[in-house]
């Protein structure tokens, strides 16, 4: 096919007519046609198609109509393997966009008159590409029968790899069946890997067949990267990460012993990659630290496995000695790393180690105030580190500003240092009295300081206590040192001056200085008047920050003076504003939750409470803020349990969900309700499948003790 004939009627076409991600698709023409002639700005247009057609993995209305239009540019032979590829993405894509479900699949799918030919073009690489985006449409009719004839045919491996995948994607019975053939030594690694995910995708038993193949395929990053499929990008992982799937104790027992015989190979790279998929198996399976753990301590000098080490815990004790024995070498990066783990897996064994050298482990410095990853109790105070926290802060004084820069960190790297040193302090407490003096001193430059010198003087004597007050009055022009000056004194007028001064600064202020005088209650009255006026303003309440500042305020004033004439109608338009709209589900959720706060005097927004039920990821609000608010002759207690029990399983408000399970208590679940919770209580998935990489698995653990809590109620 001419280019010409390919892009035929380009212009013509009713562009504007059909969206992108970006809107009206009016630039589309002159991206393909930029693409299709392939100058120098044909890599750019490929890329902005890209993004605009299938953006981030999402597809539009216009990503229908370039369907045609790129199936022919491949079909002439100009930039074909890319085309292929971007159509192949077009296909494969089940995120659409204002669609109608599978349209455009359907329009790949149309274009396979010109796309099958192509399976057999004399060029390699075009070859694999169109097996990879046939397989895509999933066609059973016209392209399953085309892959299936070529992959008899096929000599290349990995393109004969790809097609065992396409097969696959339309018919996986007998893609597995082909697949039994082609798992012994004797197959090419990409086809023997092929077969591996055809068997796995078909849901066949895991066999020795099974093991024996991917064991000889290791280090098999390079082998799955010849091909297309981005499953198989890393494929010990995603091999292991299927089986734990299937949920079975022998597909458990089979995907963990896989990795224990990776992880004690004699090759660094396959010990490299079994990590990698080590630690996904840990955020996967409860069990699987116990197991692996063993064959894990011993790469500990590894960075990954130091990592995953600590993301584990307490629970990787075993690995203590080899960590702390790593944590006391000269090179800085190593040791930091190493004594980082240490610091989440062994805290006592870890604190000495950090105070002898604080200044050059700021990895194990972070990870002992919690920034990096949320310990499973604070950091244990020992004289020696507090001496040498009490040093280092002190050299970053005001007054010590060559103390900052012999530490050679950047601005940020110094702020992120007194940040993690503060806050260490603060978890000690009363233990760091002594540390008041640099405390005080750094409070100019960094407030937060303001809420360890609170965390420090409390419950000491006169003398400390008035230290603490005369530093924080200096510096309580700023809301956060106000909070500590009155936590510490019960000085209010300092506090109303500085969250009157934070109202007047946008969404933000407002929401930070109405949570300050919510929590003064009665004794913020003098406010009342600014707090209504900054409620009052005509500003975009379309924005997710103004309705959080909306709801902050409406909240305070009923702290402030107990009249709901005010907050209900403000309350009832955050939900109304936050109907249907996905941006503003955790608003509504934060609503829901804060309105217990009004007990029975939140009864009118009962039925906007219930409308939130049907919602997993603000049901568990909704269930909290019902049980405060509505009558509790009306309460279907078992629809609250359903719809809180729902949210767990489908992991839409983990947290929230614990929540609302306490509060409606055991008591209430059916038998039926009651072996679900056990199931998400006891089981080998975990809960926590996303969210910060360093906490997932703390997390879980958390979450599994705040549900087998429930069950322990039911005795």
């Amino acid at each position: 096919m001419e280019l010409a004939t390919a892009l035929a009627g380009l212009d013509a076409h009713p562009w504007s007519t059909v969206d992108h991600a970006y809107g009206p698709a009016e630039d589309l023409p002159g991206l393909l046609r930029a693409f299709a002639e392939g100058g120098e700005d044909a890599e750019e247009a490929l890329e902005e198609l890209y993004g605009s057609i299938v953006h981030q993995g999402t597809v539009y209305p216009a990503s229908v109509d370039a369907a045609a239009y790129l199936a022919r540019i491949a079909a002439s032979g100009r930039q074909t393997v890319d085309a292929l590829r971007l159509l192949g993405c077009l296909a494969e894509s089940e995120d659409e966009y204002d669609v109608e479900p599978g349209a455009v699949r359907a329009a790949v799918t149309a274009q396979l008159p010109l796309l099958i030919p192509l399976l057999t073009d004399e060029d390699t690489a075009v070859r694999q590409a169109a097996g990879w985006t046939v397989g895509h449409t999933r066609d059973t009719r016209t392209a399953l029968p085309a892959v299936r004839t070529r992959l008899a045919a096929e000599t290349d491996p990995a393109v004969r790899a790809e097609l065992l995948t396409a097969y696959g994607r339309s018919d996986r019975a007998g893609a597995a069946a082909e697949a039994r053939a082609l798992l012994g030594p004797d197959a090419p690694a990409p086809l023997r890997l092929a077969a591996v995910f055809a068997a796995l995708n078909a849901e066949e038993p895991w066999l020795a067949a099974h093991r024996d193949a991917v064991l000889g395929l290791l280090p098999a990053r390079e082998t799955a990267r010849s091909g297309y499929a981005d499953e198989h990008q890393e494929p010990l992982r995603a091999i292991v990460g299927i089986l734990l799937e299937r949920d079975t104790d022998a597909d458990r027992a089979s995907a963990l012993a896989l990795l224990d015989a990776a992880l004690r190979d004699e090759r660094p790279e396959v010990r490299a990659e079994a990590l990698w998929a080590a630690d996904h198996a840990c955020t996967l399976s409860r069990g699987a630290p116990q197991r692996l753990i063993p064959a894990i301590a011993p790469l500990a000098a590894g960075r990954t496995a130091a990592q995953l080490l600590g993301k584990i815990g307490p629970a990787a004790a075993e690995a203590a000695p080899v960590l702390a024995e790593l944590a006391a070498q000269p090179d800085d990066e190593a040791a930091d790393h190493a004594l980082a783990a240490l610091v989440l897996v062994a805290p006592h064994t870890a604190a000495p180690l950090l105070a002898r050298a604080l200044g050059r482990r700021p990895r194990a410095m972070q990870c002992a105030a919690g920034f990096q990853a949320p310990a499973h109790a604070p950091f244990p105070f020992d004289p020696e580190l507090f001496a040498a926290v009490r040093a280092r802060l002190a050299a970053q004084a005001p007054e010590h500003p060559e103390g900052r820069k012999d530490c050679g960190c950047s601005t940020t790297r110094a702020d992120n240092d007194t940040a993690a040193l503060v806050h260490l302090l603060r978890l000690w407490g009363p233990r760091a009295v002594e540390a008041l003096p640099e405390l005080c001193a750094v409070l100019p430059r960094f407030h937060y300081a303001a809420t360890a010198i609170t965390a420090v003087a409390a419950g000491t004597g006169p003398v400390e206590r008035e230290q603490a007050a005369t530093a924080l009055r200096a510096g309580a022009r700023k809301l956060l040192v106000a909070q500590a000056l009155h936590e510490l004194t019960g000085e209010v007028g300092p506090l109303l001056a500085a969250a009157e001064a934070a109202l007047a600064t946008g969404a933000r202020g407002a929401v930070e200085a109405a949570r300050a005088l919510a929590d003064l209650g009665p004794a913020a009255a003098p406010l009342a008047p600014a707090l209504r006026t900054a409620l009052g303003r005509t500003t975009d309440r379309d924005t997710t920050p103004e309705v959080d500042a909306d709801l902050a305020l409406a909240l305070a004033l009923w702290r402030i003076n107990g009249e709901t004439a005010e907050v209900v109608p403000v309350l009832a338009s955050v939900f109304d504003t936050s109907q249907g709209r996905q941006w503003f589900h955790w608003t509504s959720a934060r609503a829901a939750r804060e309105i217990a706060l009004l007990g029975p005097a939140g009864r009118p927004l009962t039925g906007r409470l219930q409308a939130l039920l049907d919602d997993p990821a603000q049901a568990p609000s909704a269930v909290l803020g019902l049980l405060a608010v509505a009558d509790p002759a009306g309460l279907d207690r078992a629809r609250l349990a359903e719809a809180a029990l729902h949210s767990a399983e489908t992991r839409a408000d983990l947290k929230g969900a614990c929540d609302a399970l306490q509060a409606l208590g055991a008591a209430v679940l059916t038998p039926q309700q009651h072996d679900r919770l056990a199931a998400l209580a006891t089981g080998d998935r975990r809960l926590v499948v996303s969210g910060s990489d360093h906490s997932m698995i703390r997390e879980d653990e958390q979450l599994r003790a705040a549900l087998a809590s429930v069950l322990d109620q039911a005795g």
